[in-house]
């Protein structure tokens, strides 16, 4: 599987993917597959793992997922039937609903506490940054993820946070 950049490591039958193993999709996606296969297809119980963290596990027939459940980096599963995060009845990040809010003027302003630094010029648009300049979204590791079409681009500029914003509240150590 070289030439498609991908790669397997597990057990096969027949020069074929057969029983458990490990797929790795090519490098620029950085996807990986863990778990059952038959006849070179994902085929019975398992993961995949996505390079921001987040994982969805399955049950999968001849390369076709038949159910299964996404888990984001943090630990929240998505449930679409009773969805309870970040709705306009709770705003509340994630991790606030497991550990409680903060203080008067020590809200969150992103589910990661503390929240990424961005770079300057460049917006965090959930799952990396994106340059207006060159109209890309790169991962958080600076990998290359995509080009931003032009209702991505207005969509990010509009509700996206900025590199260049000014924080403003609590700052640790302003008042002693």
């Amino acid at each position: 599987m070289e030439y498609t950049g991908s790669g397997y490591s597990g057990d096969e039958k027949n020069g074929r993917m057969q029983g458990r193993g490990a797929y790795q999709f090519p490098e620029s996606v950085g996807t990986k597959y863990v778990g059952e296969m038959n006849d070179g297809k994902f085929h019975g119980e398992g993961t995949l793992y996505f390079p921001n963290g987040a994982k969805y596990k399955g049950e999968w027939e001849h390369g076709k997922c038949i159910k299964g459940q996404y888990v984001f980096a943090d630990g929240l599963k998505f449930d679409s039937d009773e969805w309870k995060y970040c709705n306009r009845n709770d705003r509340r990040f994630y991790t606030e609903i497991c550990d409680g809010l903060k203080p008067a003027g020590r809200s969150q302003l992103t589910n990661n506490e503390p929240p990424r630094t961005i770079p300057d010029g460049c917006y965090d648009c959930g799952d990396g940054f994106y340059n207006p300049k060159t109209r890309v979204v790169s991962t958080y590791n600076k990998k290359f993820l995509r080009n931003a079409d032009d209702d991505e681009h207005d969509w990010i500029v509009k509700h996206c946070r900025r590199g260049w914003d000014e924080h403003v509240g609590y700052i640790k150590g302003f008042h002693n």
